[in-house]
C-alpha cells in the first residue's frame, strides 16, 4: 500500500522518491555513473530531503542508490573541472550560507535516515551515509573518504560524524591517506552497524525502518533530536568551516592536478601549491 503524502512529492530527473507504509525511500538514480552527483542531483537530493522533513505522512527515510553503486561523489567532470576551478566558481556562487545545503537538508530531516549502501560510496558517498542515523551495507559495499585525492578536504560528515562513529585515530587514517575500505573492515571500525548479503539489502534496510515507522512518530522524533545534541553537536559551524575550505583549497594547482590526473587516468604529482 502507498502512503499518501500529506504535502505533494517531488518530481525528479535524478532521484527516486517512493513513499510507502510510512517508509520513503529516496534513490540516487544515475546508474551510468556510479550514482555520482552533479549540481542537478544535489539540488534534488536537498529537496527530497526538505519535502520528507515536512510531510508528516513520512516516519523513515531509507536512502539508497541504483545498482551497482551507492554514490561515488562528485561527477568529476562536471563539477571539478572547468576553468578558474568549476567547484570553487559553483560553491561561491550558490553557498552563500554554507554548510552545503543538501548536506544540511539530510542532517536536518527530523525523521529517522538509514543509508542502505548497495555499493561504493566514494568521496561524498560516504558522506551522504555518514549524514544517515543508521547504516546497512552490502557485502559488496566499498568505502573511501578520497577527498584528499583531489586536494580538497571532507564536507560535514566526515569531521562532524566520523570521528563519532570510528574514532579520532582511525577518522584520521581514512581522511589522510583516501584508502579504500571494504564492507567487512567498515563493519569492524564502527563505519556501518551491519553487513548483509547484497541481495538481501533493501528487505533488511525496509523491515529495520518499518520496526522504527510502527513507533509513534512524535516520540521518535524527539529521540533523534537527543541524540543528535549529546552525540554529535551542531554541524553547522564545521560545516561552514568546512565549505570555506574547499572554496579555498579548489583555486589551487594541487587540486586541478588531482582532477586532471583522475580525468586522465594517470598517477597525480602534488607540489604543495
Amino acid at each position: 500500500m502507498t502512503s499518501t503524502a500529506l504535502i505533494d512529492p517531488p518530481s525528479f530527473i535524478h532521484t527516486g522518491y517512493s513513499l510507502v507504509d510510512h517508509v520513503l525511500t529516496v534513490t540516487l538514480n544515475r546508474p551510468q555513473r556510479r550514482n555520482a552527483l552533479n549540481w542537478r542531483a544535489y539540488d534534488e537530493l536537498e529537496s527530497a530531503f526538505r519535502h520528507a522533513h515536512q510531510d508528516p505522512a513520512v516516519r523513515c527515510v531509507i536512502v539508497t542508490g541504483a545498482d551497482p553503486g551507492f554514490c561515488s561523489g562528485d561527477d568529476v567532470g562536471e563539477i571539478m573541472a572547468g576553468p578558474e576551478g568549476g567547484l570553487a566558481q559553483r560553491k561561491q556562487s550558490v553557498i552563500h550560507n554554507p554548510p552545503t545545503p543538501a548536506a544540511m537538508a539530510v542532517l536536518e530531516c527530523g525523521k529517522p535516515v538509514i543509508a542502505a549502501v548497495n555499493g561504493a560510496a566514494i568521496g561524498w558517498g560516504v558522506e551522504l551515509a555518514l549524514f544517515a542515523d543508521l547504516r546497512v551495507a552490502s557485502d559488496r559495499a566499498k568505502f573511501s573518504e578520497m577527498f584528499v585525492k583531489r586536494g580538497l578536504v571532507c564536507d560535514v560528515g566526515g569531521f562532524y560524524r566520523l570521528p563519532a562513529l570510528v574514532g579520532p585515530e582511525k577518522a584520521a587514517e581514512l581522511l589522510f591517506t583516501g584508502d579504500l575500505i571494504d564492507a567487512a573492515q567498515a563493519l569492524q571500525i564502527g563505519l556501518v552497524g551491519r553487513v548483509v548479503a547484497h541481495e538481501q539489502l533493501m528487505t533488511e534496510a525496509l523491515a529495520l525502518a518499518r520496526r522504527i515507522a510502527d513507533n509513534p512518530p512524535l516520540a521518535v522524533q524527539a529521540l533523534k533530536t537527543g541524540l543528535q545534541r549529546t552525540a554529535y553537536g551542531n554541524p553547522r559551524e564545521i560545516g561552514g568551516w568546512a565549505i570555506d575550505t574547499i572554496r579555498r583549497l579548489a583555486r589551487t594547482d594541487d587540486h586541478r592536478e588531482g582532477v586532471a590526473s583522475y580525468l586522465e587516468k594517470r598517477p597525480a604529482v602534488f607540489k604543495g601549491e
